[in-house]
């Protein structure tokens, strides 16, 4: 409770300083030390591989499912990225309804098609599908979906706080999972059938599969990459993004709810004077895995949103077809608040250089409360 009122805005923050006090902040452990997570065992990796082969095709179907009203930007638009820039599998990014997908914390994408317009063209059902984080975790809609793509023969994969929604299905009882490292009791009190797995950032149990927090999707993507296409494919789209090196090893004790976490978070948004919209241009060709980890790291600081502006109402176009909508229809935005262009360097170096930024505009510790939300550990495992 005093961690989602932490969340979920300022009058929730005065109330729990007033009922708790300076003791509750005082209460909470420091931040953990930095280790390296040990290294994953070969025969467990090559597990994980062959339980994530392609299920149907030869070429596989990737369904990317989003419930109009609320899904995570990164979640959503990554997987999408990568796994289409592999160019090893048909991708599709998916809605329940007509309309735009709200992301969250940032953007507004269109989707390619609806699940009823899926469900017409590929009756047989999707190879894979990828569950991102939602607003609404309990969408029967949804739950039902995914139900009766996992009995089609789908891998589903529940992608950070996707898990819940996972869960929710009745596809997690009795497997081994992961999830965000915020809401990891909230999956375990929810449903103990679950075997929570610490220490590891992709768990794979039978045709269900989860992750940990927001960046796992991009080890998670390079890892079915290789699954489909071999060790050689993966590490070609692992450069190029930026990301060398990767496998599921995690330090889940690294990611916990500590002091400096919950001042930074409580300092920055009652702060409210000095909150920020910051103008994101849009324009033609972006890449979907850069803009997705830029927009989230700048909306998630606690004191700024990253809003997109373009001076028409036309989608821009990404450099993967997904079509992005502006937030604001406007030429130009104050200097003072205008975001820089996204580069066109490595995803990767993009999302490292956001951070840096973030740093010398609020200071370190507030990218380290944007790195931790993201459970992103700074420089991913090399394997």
């Amino acid at each position: 409770m005093r961690k989602r009122l932490l969340v979920q805005g300022g009058l929730g923050i005065v109330a729990l300083l007033g009922a708790m006090g300076a003791g509750w902040i005082l209460s909470l452990p420091p931040a953990p030390a930095v280790e390296p997570a040990p290294p994953i065992a070969p025969e467990e990796a090559d597990t994980t591989l062959a339980a994530l082969k392609p299920p149907k095709r030869e070429r596989p179907l990737i369904a990317i499912i989003g419930n109009n009203d609320g899904t995570e930007t990164t979640d959503y638009l990554m997987p999408y990225g990568i796994l289409r820039r592999a160019d090893v599998a048909d991708v599709v990014a998916l809605a329940m309804e007509p309309g735009p997908v709200t992301l969250y914390p940032a953007l507004s994408v269109e989707p390619q098609a609806t699940v009823a317009e899926f469900d017409a063209r590929h009756p047989e059902g999707a190879d894979y599908v990828i569950v991102p984080a939602m607003r609404r975790e309990n969408d029967p809609a949804v739950l039902e979906w995914l139900r009766r793509q996992a009995n089609q023969g789908a891998i589903v994969i529940g992608v950070c706080v996707g898990a819940k929604v996972v869960g929710n299905a009745g596809l997690l009882d009795g497997k081994r999972a992961t999830t965000h490292w915020w809401y990891v009791d909230q999956l375990r009190n929810e449903h103990p059938a679950i075997h929570y797995v610490p220490d590891r950032r992709i768990v794979v149990d039978g045709r269900v599969a989860t992750t940990t927090g927001v960046s796992a999707s991009m080890p998670l993507a390079l890892t079915l990459i290789e699954a489909i296409a071999g060790r050689e494919k993966a590490v070609e789209v692992a450069r190029d993004i930026g990301l060398p090196h990767w496998d599921s090893r995690h330090r889940s004790a690294a990611f916990t709810f500590t002091r400096p976490f919950a001042v930074t978070a409580l300092r920055n948004r009652l702060a409210f004077w000095t909150h920020e919209q910051l103008g994101l241009q849009l324009v033609p060709g972006m890449d979907e895995v850069s803009l997705a980890l830029f927009a989230d790291a700048w909306s998630r600081t606690f004191r700024s949103r990253a809003v997109t502006f373009s001076s028409h109402t036309d989608p821009a176009p990404t450099s993967n077809g997904l079509r992005i909508l502006p937030d604001k229809l406007a030429t130009s935005w104050p200097a003072e608040q205008l975001l820089p262009p996204i580069g066109t360097g490595p995803p990767a170096q993009v999302f490292d250089d956001a951070l840096q930024r973030i740093a010398t505009r609020y200071g370190q510790r507030t990218r380290d409360l944007v790195a931790m939300q993201l459970e992103y550990p700074g420089r991913l495992s090399a394997r």
